[in-house]
């Protein structure tokens, strides 16, 4: 993707999400998408929520260990401050975010600025979770990543959490989560 010039001559913006399941490899992607910018001499802002310390305080870092130089933000509203300047903002963990990161992100593209969000579409349950429906509905490009079901093998677009109780945010990895197809997430073990 590039960014289009308009009949003026101004750099047009846009919003691209990647979503799915954990395990389905968002963060790989987004990862893979804002090397390229960097490979491309594109000036680049990358955030993850303040919130998600699972790999590391400020890197984004994918299941894979793959990793990202980043900021850590407390809300949305800051990556405003931060993105000036840009071409490209990248964006991890969207649906911890609070309920402006979808009007933050069309900010950004309203200035030419091309945005990469990722973030889980479901919870646990199987519910939309946080943002990511308004987002979702936002973007100008989806792109929608699969696991693999550790159960039957077909496909998996949510998040099985192994222990049932507790609040829908609960940071975790394989020891707590796995994914599972919409059968096989209905089956309790």
């Amino acid at each position: 993707m590039f960014i289009e010039p308009n009949l003026k001559g101004e750099r047009r913006g846009w919003i691209e999400v990647i979503c799915g399941s954990m395990f389905s490899g968002k963060t790989e992607e987004l990862i893979r998408r804002l090397k390229r910018v960097k490979i491309a001499n594109l000036s680049v802002e990358i955030f993850k929520p303040a919130i998600d310390t699972r790999y590391d305080q400020e890197k984004i870092v994918s299941h894979d260990t793959n990793a990202i130089a980043s900021t850590p933000v407390q809300h949305s509203q800051n990556i405003l401050l931060m993105a000036q300047d840009v071409d490209v903002v990248g964006i991890d963990e969207a649906q911890f975010f609070d309920a402006e990161i979808g009007n933050v992100c069309e900010a950004l593209a309203m200035k030419g600025i091309r945005v990469i969000v990722a973030g889980l579409d479901m919870d646990y349950l199987g519910n939309p979770f946080g943002q990511m429906p308004n987002l979702l509905a936002k973007a100008d490009y989806i792109t929608k990543l699969h696991a693999i079901c550790m159960k039957c093998g077909n496909i998996a677009n949510i998040s099985y959490r192994k222990v049932a109780q507790g609040p829908q945010v609960l940071l975790g990895e394989k020891d707590i989560y796995e994914p599972r197809c919409r059968h096989c997430a209905q089956e309790r073990d």
